[in-house]
């Protein structure tokens, strides 16, 4: 059975895309990598980390960061090569065709999602460890109830109103784990970091697809590409800037918690760095954590309620949802029912899940994501598709892309079976949906 095209003709995209203007450098595409892929997760991960590898917790974190290193080399291409708006809906749709680009469009939307109410299961987590009682039964639900509802009142409002919301918690993610980093440095104590010898490889695999998550953010970032000046050289550069301050600043605060509380770490999971801070730094260096955990999180949770939705209308525009969640408010101008149902989705998923096991969904989808993507690099050199000027190329010929993979696949195979089968039961439900939508609805016209 043949898919439906696309809702526009290429040329009408290309149109589209011309309207956008190119101003993001290099600068500013690192500081949206670090700030998206520095969320709130490595507020809470450490202590998860420390549960089954304790000291030699930070072997995880280079597994992640050579296996994201590889990943993100085939991103670097990629959005050298393709320089329009979608990030990896537009890698994958380039060169595999609009059901390919429509299930990692899916993809996109499901780890989001997903990582949302993660990080918003993480907030209450946090609120509980500054007001005890509040993060934990009904009270709980209602916590995350009243989160979601001022953020999708917020964004109901207007773009500016979402988009200024966001921007007042960037500095404020960053500045408490870098005072962490370096003010706990005297506190730390060799005997904490010592271990007995090499963990064993399907724990560190098992933790490596948990703390993954942390390392998250360029695929998001990546997204308006159409408004980046000069992909080519732009991409991979902030690629790289982000993707190494993020993988040292991880390192450090890791080595810094272990290193102070040791064996104690994984006792703390809802504030592991503000109970480090606490014994170094005393309560105002404790404070100071739980506070920018919340922060950070409640920073992430109101970006991604910005940006989430949006997918939720472009899948409406094209016909795969119902048309009222592409409907836009006269008086907003934004996707006022897409924001309500994302909202509500996302808020479901936080009440009844945790932290960590939302993360583990969130980290399969993406993974499966970025094999796409991967596998697309391949094809991308093959036709030689370029934005405009010399693409980025990874060094290697198609080691990078296949090394990338492999890699992806290894951490796949640290899911558990029934993890696997509720992502493969979602892609075969949005599989059936495109299938209906073909037979019932029939081929949309070009635009």
């Amino acid at each position: 059975m043949p898919f439906p095209r696309p809702s526009v003709t290429p040329a009408t995209a290309g149109e589209i895309e011309r309207k956008l203007e190119r101003t993001l450098g290099v600068r500013a595409l690192s500081a949206s990598i670090l700030n998206i892929t520095v969320g709130g997760g490595i507020f809470l991960i450490p202590a998860i980390v420390a549960g089954s590898l304790g000291a030699a917790g930070w072997i995880a974190y280079l597994v992640c960061a050579i296996a994201f290193g590889f990943i993100v080399l085939c991103f670097a291409e990629a959005g050298s090569r393709v320089a329009h708006t979608g990030g990896p809906y537009a890698y994958v749709g380039a060169v595999f065709g609009p059901f390919a680009g429509y299930l990692s469009g899916v993809l996109l939307y499901l780890f989001g999602t997903a990582a949302h109410a993660a990080v918003a299961s993480g907030l209450a987590q946090a609120i509980n460890a500054i007001i005890p009682g509040a993060g934990v039964g009904p009270s709980r639900g209602v916590v995350l109830i009243l989160v979601f509802a001022l953020f999708a009142s917020v964004n109901a409002r207007g773009v500016q109103e979402g988009a200024r919301l966001v921007e007042l918690g960037t500095v404020a993610k960053l500045l408490p784990l870098l005072v962490f980093s370096l003010a706990g440095l005297p506190a730390v104590s060799a005997s904490n970091l010592a271990w007995p010898g090499m963990p064993r490889a399907d724990d560190i695999g098992r933790k490596s697809i948990t703390l993954i998550f942390a390392f998250f953010g360029v695929e998001s970032a990546l997204v308006p590409s159409g408004e980046v000046r000069d992909p080519a050289r732009t991409v991979p550069r902030a690629i790289a800037i982000a993707i190494i301050a993020v993988t040292v600043l991880y390192l450090m605060v890791q080595l810094v918690a272990q290193g102070i509380l040791g064996a104690d770490l994984a006792r703390y999971p809802d504030g592991p760095l503000a109970a480090a801070a606490g014994r170094a730094l005393g309560p105002a260096g404790g404070y100071l954590l739980l506070a920018g955990a919340a922060v950070s999180m409640f920073s992430y949770v109101s970006g991604m309620t910005l940006a989430m939705p949006r997918s939720l209308f472009a899948f409406a525009r094209d016909g795969y949802l119902p048309r009222a969640l592409a409907r836009v408010s006269g008086r907003t101008h934004v996707p006022v029912v897409a924001i309500v149902v994302h909202a509500t989705v996302a808020c479901a998923l936080a009440v009844s899940g945790s932290f960590r096991s939302l993360l583990v969904y969130a980290d399969i989808m993406a993974l499966l994501l970025y094999f796409l993507c991967c596998v697309a690099v391949l094809e991308l050199r093959r036709r030689d598709i370029r934005a405009g000027g010399t693409p980025f190329r990874a060094g290697g010929g198609a080691a990078v892309p296949v090394i990338a993979a492999g890699l992806i696949v290894y951490l796949l195979t640290n899911a558990r079976a029934v993890e696997l089968r509720t992502v493969g039961a979602v892609l075969a439900g949005a599989t059936a949906l495109y299938t209906i939508r073909n037979v019932v609805v029939g081929r949309p016209a070009a635009a």
